[in-house]
Order: C-alpha cells, then structure tokens, then sequence
C-alpha cells in the first residue's frame, strides 16, 4: 500500500505559478504574442493557469494550446497541436508540462514544435525531480525535488484546487 505525502498545497502552486509567469514577463516583455503551449492534459491546464497570471499582469497578447502526445510511446501516435502551427510563427513559444521525470515527453515536445518557424521557445515544469535521461533543460521551475526513481509524482486538479504528491 502506498502512502500519499503532499509537497505542494494549492496556495503554494499558485505562488509559484505567480513567480513563473511572472519570471516569463521579465524575459519577454518586449514580445507583441506569447503562445503557452501545455502538454495535454495536466500539464496544459497549468499552462491555462500560467497564461491567466500573464493576462493580469501584462498587455501583451497571450494564446493558449494544448499539445495531445502519449506519454508512454511518443512515437506511437501522430502529436497534435490544437492550434493552426502558422499561429507560432516568429512567436515566443513556452512549452509547459506538469512533472519533469526522465524528460521523454518534454523533449518529444520541443522536438515536435522545432519543425515550426518560432522566434524562441522556453520550458515550463512545476516539479522537476531531477532524474532525467535525455538532454532537456528547464527555463522556469516551480520546484526542484530529489526524489528516488520508485517515488511518484502527481500533481492533481480538483474542484479548482490544485495539489503536489509524492507516493
């Protein structure tokens, strides 16, 4: 039976969501568009988050996408993005996903969106657990976790609240 312990509450996810986008603003505020692109579908809805705090705090505009790629065999199945790809042209694209754990599925991300003309593109993980196995960096982190390779990361959305667990 495994025991779930919580790292994150959902007040503590919203502050760190607040530094992010905020961290994102500082690095792009001359940019006329920011296209936040979560990774369906945990992590687009932190990304939907992250690009509600951009929309407070700055004018510039914001769009939003989810990019449907399967997590266990990315070459599996075609990764689709749920906007036009035309729509990321000469943008800054910021790739979201929730959990950073051997980094297969953010970089099968950027790989999929590199086939688009972009002006720049950074990284976004809540957790990052610090066990990668391909060569993927992170731009902005909501929180940097050592944890052994049996340990499981979730993060959770429910009733609008959000919460971090190790299992």
């Amino acid at each position: 039976m495994s025991t779930k312990t919580q790292i994150l509450n959902h007040e503590e996810i919203t502050k760190k969501i607040n530094r992010i986008a905020f961290q994102i603003y500082e690095d792009n505020y001359d940019e006329k568009e920011i296209v936040i692109v979560g990774i369906a579908k945990k992590g687009h809805l932190l990304a939907k988050k992250i690009a509600v705090k951009l929309s407070e705090i700055t004018t510039i505009k914001i769009t939003d996408a989810s990019l449907l790629i399967n997590k266990d065999e990315p070459l599996s199945e075609d990764i689709t993005l749920s906007i036009d790809p035309k729509e990321i042209k000469n943008k800054v694209v910021i790739l979201v996903d929730d959990v950073l754990n051997s980094g297969k599925t953010l970089i099968y991300g950027v790989k999929y969106l590199l086939n688009f003309d972009m002006k720049r593109m950074s990284t976004v993980v809540l957790v990052d657990r610090n066990h990668k196995r391909y060569p993927i960096g992170t731009h902005y982190v909501g929180l940097s976790l050592s944890t052994t390779l049996k340990d499981h990361i979730s993060v959770e959305f429910t009733n609008g609240k959000m919460a971090a667990f190790v299992s």
